[in-house]
């Protein structure tokens, strides 16, 4: 009896299924100075100590983002070991902040499944919830996933599909928000003079710098969140497929984009939710990134007169910088040059 685990397929999923994830993660300091030197963000809340301090926290908080990957890793071994993509998310939430130090579990629901025409795969819609050692959630989102089946089905076995109600953007009386201005707020060690106030809804910002992926970048990256996803490792595999080449795993877009955003958005601290987003095309080693933001709206806090949340649209494209362009044919498609479209809400302080 084999000891080893081939991963779950598409007809292993059951709906109300409860997936405990393996290997609980303990945040270092090392995991901290990686994650900047991949994406080189520069958001100066998850930099400096002294500007958290200033904030009101006690500590430096770690990117939400570094939190994200690493439940989001957690879950793959169960969920997307077999997967062909992963598709999109919503309704994701960050809850409390974590910290150098931290432990890291999560789980899954599945909350829908949808047989593809194709026989071949089928879609796994699933909420995932990540806790601290304390059993506090600091991060929860549903996703969803191409996964592919164990072996090919005609179209009269393909069975009944089950799609979700999928959560809209978070509301702001959901919005978890863990610092606030206590003095005066520093626009020039933060890097941007531009605060709450000074965005309007409908305005495009493209953040003009471009970055390009290494292979090293995204393999260090993966392995960073233990997220083990055939696709992203196994170029023998990978090699008989359509693309030829291991894909990129999404996230390490978002990171991408949200560091690219810092030009034009430097005083978005910290990300408070997802509210949705699709990985629009691929993205292999030797692309560059691009990107730029939309406000969507400005959002008042309640009872926060120093903080004030924006809903952003930040789209990625590979080797085609984002002045205005289109994002989709046609035919209704994305083009072929757009990686990423992503919606999310970020704090920032107010004047």
């Amino acid at each position: 009896m084999s000891k080893t685990m081939a991963g779950n397929y598409f007809e292993d999923f059951a709906l109300g299924q409860e997936i405990v994830h393996a290997t609980p993660r303990t945040i270092t300091e090392g995991d901290v100075s990686l994650y900047t030197a991949l994406y080189g963000a520069r958001f100066a809340l998850t930099s400096a100590q002294t500007f958290a301090r200033g904030l009101g926290m006690e500590r430096m908080p770690v990117d939400g983002l570094l939190a994200f990957h690493v439940v989001f890793g957690k879950s793959v071994p169960d969920v997307s070991l077999n997967a062909v993509a992963n598709l999109g998310y919503a309704g994701g939430r960050f809850g409390a902040p974590v910290h150098v130090g931290d432990t890291l579990t999560a789980t899954s629901t599945v909350i829908g499944l949808k047989p593809n025409s194709s026989g071949a795969t089928g879609n796994v819609y699933v909420r995932t919830i990540g806790r601290n050692q304390h059993d506090v959630a600091v991060v929860d989102y549903v996703r969803w996933v191409m996964v592919n089946r164990r072996s090919r089905v005609a179209a009269d076995e393909l069975g009944e599909a089950t799609i979700p109600e999928l959560p809209g953007a978070v509301p702001a009386e959901d919005l978890v928000v863990p610092w606030r201005v206590v003095g005066g707020y520093d626009t020039a060690l933060a890097g941007s003079p531009y605060l709450w106030d000074d965005y309007e809804v409908g305005e495009r910002i493209d953040h003009a710098d471009g970055m390009t992926i290494e292979e090293s970048d995204h393999m260090l990256a993966t392995r960073l969140y233990q997220n083990t996803a055939k696709v992203h490792f196994d170029q023998h595999a990978q090699a008989t497929t359509r693309t030829g080449r291991r894909l990129i795993y999404g996230g390490h877009v978002i990171s991408l984009a949200r560091a690219l955003s810092f030009n034009g958005l430097g005083n978005a601290l910290s990300v408070a939710a997802v509210n949705g987003g699709n990985h629009a095309n691929p993205t292999f080693a030797g692309d560059t990134i691009y990107a730029w933001s939309e406000v969507l709206e400005r959002l008042e806090l309640p009872g926060r007169h120093d903080v004030g949340a924006l809903r952003i649209r930040t789209v990625a494209a590979k080797d085609h910088p984002c002045a205005d362009f289109p994002l989709r044919g046609e035919d209704g498609r994305y083009l072929p040059h757009v990686v990423l479209d992503l919606d999310y809400t970020v704090l920032m302080p107010r004047r």
